[in-house]
């Protein structure tokens, strides 16, 4: 028998689980307290009376109003080529992110550079690989490997090419309007502005060292530049044929090709929301540290909730407007707008999902620093997982569940 306080305190008890739970938020809002728009009575919760720049705040919806299901103090993962300041030569320009400015990108540095028409990156090398994807235009690449064996190429738009650490190589813009193109480094620290020159190593080498180490006179060296070129205006190059002529001599050719061509390469993935199409170390053989994913969707499509189990994943936006959300634990999740230009960061493991919230076609890579490209669909898990026990955890009929996609679709289309 229960005592008559023992009974009064039961039912207080009782009284305060159905008033916390009249007052628990609202749906898809787990939280407490509870957040988000949809969640403030008060006309005040909302306003924004102090200073501002609309302009800026307009880029950004989903900073301004976050969905109510975001929480937490994930680190910023949005930076952007379109407030990185241009270092502008006469043949181009070049713009960077590096860790020192997008403190998450830990793994990969990116530039954006443009050449025009003849303009030329001068002969250099890198201590981290380079991968870079063509954005526009056209452009002549030309490699050394370490076996000695040259290679050279022309590029468009769409196709990638990959450069391992320590391989000296040169960038040229082509006609008509030369090339801009995006390259990623595989080191969150590496640095466009600082990269071995050759220009720089003969300005800091004695002529007679120079001398005896081409086995000419020392005056052929009189008129070298003093200063690195980095890019400069040269003339436009000739046929390809002959450039690879011109540098074949008796070296042999590479076994496998420098560039690739992602943008007209068969999709992996490919429906009526949209396409992905993979470059690794499985079909383009040389990129042996840089994987990525070109994914395209059109409007109200959404790249399914998913994750990278061996690389952080740098991402460009190509064109289009998005709206990625990334999960952690803690939990944290947070939503982020993105435009062409912008760059996204998702550490390793962290879930995450893309929505193209335009009404053009949303394009982006995905850049991971890892030999292979690899991913984790959320459906895909729980579709192969017994039914019964995805029903309790989730609250979901089974029935619903068998409906599921478990083929790893990547995009889902709008519903």
């Amino acid at each position: 028998m229960f005592s008559r306080r023992e009974l009064l305190a039961m039912s207080a008890a009782g009284a305060a689980m159905v008033s916390s739970s009249a007052q628990a938020a609202t749906f898809g809002n787990p939280d407490e307290p509870p957040q988000g728009a949809i969640n403030a009575k008060s006309p005040g919760s909302l306003s924004d009376p102090g200073p501002q720049n609309p302009a800026l705040a307009k880029q950004f919806p989903s900073a301004q109003e976050p969905p109510a299901t975001d929480v937490g103090g994930l680190q910023m993962n949005w930076a952007s080529f379109n407030n990185a300041p241009r270092r502008i030569q006469n043949g181009g320009w070049a713009r960077q992110v590096t860790v020192e400015d997008f403190a998450i990108s830990k793994e990969i540095s990116g530039v954006n550079m443009r050449l025009s028409a003849g303009g030329i990156r001068e002969l250099h090398w890198h201590q981290a690989a380079e991968w870079a994807i063509m954005t526009y235009g056209n452009c002549r690449i030309t490699v050394l490997d370490v076996q000695g064996r040259p290679y050279v190429a022309d590029l468009k738009a769409g196709d990638l090419w990959f450069f391992p650490s320590g391989a000296p190589h040169s960038l040229q813009g082509l006609g008509p309007d030369g090339c801009e193109f995006v390259i990623c480094f595989d080191d969150g620290h590496a640095n466009e502005f600082n990269t071995l020159l050759v220009t720089d190593w003969f300005a800091h080498t004695p002529p007679e060292v120079l001398a005896r180490n081409f086995g000419v006179p020392a005056e052929t060296f009189a008129n070298i530049p003093l200063h690195d070129r980095w890019i400069f205006q040269g003339t436009v190059p000739g046929d390809l044929a002959a450039d690879r002529a011109a540098i074949a001599k008796h070296a042999e050719a590479p076994p496998y090709p420098f560039v690739y061509s992602l943008g007209s390469s068969a999709p992996v993935k490919e429906s009526s929301a949209g396409s992905i199409r993979v470059a690794d170390s499985t079909n383009f053989k040389v990129a042996t540290t840089v994987a990525a994913a070109l994914v395209t969707m059109p409007p109200g499509a959404v790249r399914e909730m998913h994750w990278h189990p061996n690389a952080d994943e740098w991402q460009y936006y190509i064109k289009g407007k998005a709206r990625m959300t990334v999960f952690d634990t803690g939990p944290n999740a947070r939503t982020t707008d993105f435009s062409a230009g912008d760059i996204g960061y998702v550490p390793r493991n962290l879930g995450h999902y893309v929505e193209n919230v335009g009404d053009t076609d949303v394009q982006f890579v995905g850049v991971f620093r890892a030999p292979r490209y690899e991913e984790v669909s959320l459906s895909n898990w729980l579709a192969h997982t017994p039914p019964a026990l995805v029903a309790q955890h989730l609250n979901i009929d089974e029935k619903v569940i068998a409906q599921w996609p478990d083929t790893s679709p990547g995009i889902m289309p709008k519903s």
